[in-house]
């Protein structure tokens, strides 16, 4: 089977004091979900993330929820990090770089990623609540920085403007998400091999 056709999947698990996380991933899915870490609009997100990244996305986290959230959402990105990496392979014959505006209501969120394995995160997003639902705010940043650097992207998502936190929130999760998806598709014309002029990422 050539790239086209091959599945790219992968299951990780991850096992610490505070969180016991699998996450399984699908790259060439449509975007199902079935994910369960308590926060529920976390959850939400997650969902979100899967549907308009067209990436199959099973996640189950157990974590020590009675003492805050922090733990359950940054290993969490970890896992889906490490797991997709873990289903780009070598990474040969994809598209590599994504961008995505994502407009929601007043507001307008853009993400550009590179899957370059030199991981990266620029974070311009400012909440005016510390919390969406139950969820801290603070921790879309940690989310997203674990997500960076175990997947091997340069990510830079930008909330450009906007006043309801629950849009620049979900607006940064769908963003990232179109861009993700962009990155990852194969390009017919690399004929399998690494998008760079060195030959190999």
């Amino acid at each position: 089977m050539g790239p086209m056709t091959q599945e790219r999947t992968a299951t990780v698990s991850r096992t610490t004091k505070e969180t016991d996380i699998s996450v399984t991933v699908n790259l060439d899915g449509t975007g199902k979900s079935d994910i369960e870490t308590g926060i529920g609009f976390f959850d939400h997100m997650l969902e979100s993330f899967s549907k308009h990244s067209a990436i199959d996305l099973t996640v189950r986290c157990k974590g020590d929820l009675h003492i805050d959230m922090h733990h359950s959402v940054e290993d969490t990105g970890i896992v889906i990090g490490q797991a997709i990496m873990k289903a780009l392979g070598d990474f040969a014959g994809i598209t590599r770089f994504g961008h995505a505006y994502v407009p929601m209501d007043e507001t307008l969120s853009r993400t550009s990623l590179d899957l370059c394995k030199r991981p990266y995160l620029v974070w311009k997003v400012h909440f005016s609540r510390d919390k969406i639902g139950e969820m801290d705010t603070e921790l879309f940043k940690e989310f997203f920085h674990a997500l960076a650097g175990n997947g091997g992207m340069c990510l830079h998502v930008e909330n450009l403007y906007g006043e309801n936190c629950h849009h620049i929130a979900e607006s940064c999760f769908k963003a990232t998400a179109r861009a993700l998806r962009a990155a990852i598709a194969i390009d017919p014309k690399l004929g399998g091999k690494p998008a760079s002029t060195k030959g190999s990422l």
